[in-house]
């Protein structure tokens, strides 16, 4: 593809929503080029939205790391699965209360949403990315899926990137869950399913073909832009790599090594 094409692709472009772990930073270390990249955005008049699926901290906890970076104020925008999956809930189960798997930070943040919780008699339960899982609360998650409640999840990634490797992340939970009650979630709210992309459409007020979805991932990342007309794009500095996207059936628009290789195309 020419620079003359990527340019008209990117053209229409008002908001990039970046993933961040492995795409914009990795553990606690900026990642080359992201600050300029954000630069550049403004240069062009165009903006962010940080969209993250790990549901193990808050979006003020996001906030606060990024400002930690040196990103300023008026790039941190961020929205969470976990933010995305307290929407879907205060809507879709007004006034029920629900069982959460998840960790301080979390339910905190869903509280200030207004969700309510039960841990004893829940109306559902929700299972987000906890960090401070052990085995009493998985015992009782998989007692209250087995009962038949409604089963929610902040979102799918089966790893989080660390600075050495990955940690077992949200998917391998469900697949323990699955495993002991023979139950999927039966809503998944984060990439690459459409309640944060609902939730992304409200916050910027824009429409799909006015969004760019950036990632590190091809089932996540990519997989959003791909199911619904937003132009995916792949950035090499996290879990994907060429090698995957020849063996994936996940093919996105475009591809750079990193943020920063796309700045002198805006």
């Amino acid at each position: 593809m020419t620079e003359t094409e990527i340019r008209r692709k990117l053209a229409d472009v008002r908001c990039f929503m970046l993933d961040m772990d492995g795409t914009f930073y990795l553990g606690d270390q900026l990642l080359e080029g992201s600050l300029s990249f954000l630069e550049r955005l403004s240069e062009t008049g165009r903006t962010n939205l940080f969209l993250t699926n790990n549901s193990s901290k808050s979006a003020e906890v996001y906030v606060n790391k990024l400002r930690r970076m040196g990103v300023e104020d008026q790039y941190c925008n961020v929205l969470t699965s976990g933010q995305a999956a307290g929407s879907w809930c205060l809507r879709e189960m007004p006034g029920k209360k629900a069982f959460l798997l998840g960790n301080h930070m979390l339910r905190s943040e869903l509280e200030g949403m207004g969700l309510l919780f039960d841990d004893k008699n829940p109306d559902y339960v929700l299972v987000g990315y906890d960090t401070t899982l052990d085995y009493a609360k998985m015992t009782a998650l998989c007692d209250h899926v087995r009962a038949g409640l409604p089963y929610i999840a902040t979102h799918p990634d089966f790893n989080c990137p660390t600075e050495t490797g990955f940690a077992p992340d949200i998917g391998a939970i469900m697949a323990f869950v699955e495993a002991s009650t023979g139950r999927r979630p039966d809503r998944i709210i984060g990439k690459p399913n459409v309640g944060i992309v609902e939730e992304a459409l409200k916050k910027t007020g824009l429409e799909p073909h006015q969004l760019a979805m950036v990632g590190d991932r091809l089932y996540t990342d990519i997989a959003t832009g791909r199911n619904f007309g937003i132009l995916s794009i792949l950035v090499l500095t996290g879990e994907a790599s060429m090698d995957d996207v020849e063996k994936s059936d996940v093919k996105p628009d475009l591809i750079f090594p990193r943020l920063s290789s796309m700045n002198h195309l805006l």
